[in-house]
């Protein structure tokens, strides 16, 4: 009978404790949308990413034309210029594509562009919503923007302005 009764007592302080627990979130999307480093950074990165898309389309333009060049004058060509023509073709189609990868690919140039531009912005982004979390007794902040299946969240527990404080910027 005692067991049972400390068992029910370890129930009760448990649900207690889970009753007491502080939730909140913010809206990261938001939160970033309101720090002007980062719209700038995002367009510097949009800029680039445009000027590298638009270098690498002229770069597949010119292999599209010297294919098609190959084979309006295929049937004039001796064995061995068709060979040569075609290894020129390949070997401008690989250049392209290595130079898409270059710019674009996992650890690209615009990876590292964004790394070295955004990422100090999330950081101090990251550590303002982890010092609130300390501060505020917070035991889980959501981030609505990430996709989340936060069905509803009721405003009041928004911190997202908090963050923006944190960080020095006004709404």
């Amino acid at each position: 009978m005692k067991k049972i009764g400390v068992l029910i007592g370890f129930f009760i302080l448990t649900s207690a404790m889970a009753i007491a627990q502080k939730y909140a979130f913010v809206d990261s999307e938001y939160i970033r949308k309101n720090i002007p480093a980062f719209t700038t950074a995002q367009e510097q990165l949009d800029k680039l990413s445009k000027q590298w898309e638009k270098e690498v389309a002229d770069g597949y333009a010119v292999v599209e034309q010297l294919y098609k060049s190959y084979q309006n004058e295929s049937v004039l060509l001796s064995q061995d210029m068709k060979t040569k023509r075609e290894e020129a073709i390949i070997a401008k189609e690989k250049e392209m594509k290595d130079l898409q990868n270059k710019y674009f690919g996992v650890s690209g140039d615009l990876f590292k562009k964004r790394e070295e531009l955004v990422k100090p912005i999330q950081d101090d982004i990251l550590k303002a919503i982890k010092e609130i979390a300390v501060d505020g007794s917070y035991a889980v902040i959501f981030d609505t923007a990430a996709g989340g299946n936060i069905l509803f969240a009721n405003p009041k527990f928004d911190i997202s302005d908090q963050v923006l404080e944190k960080l020095g910027y006004k709404n």
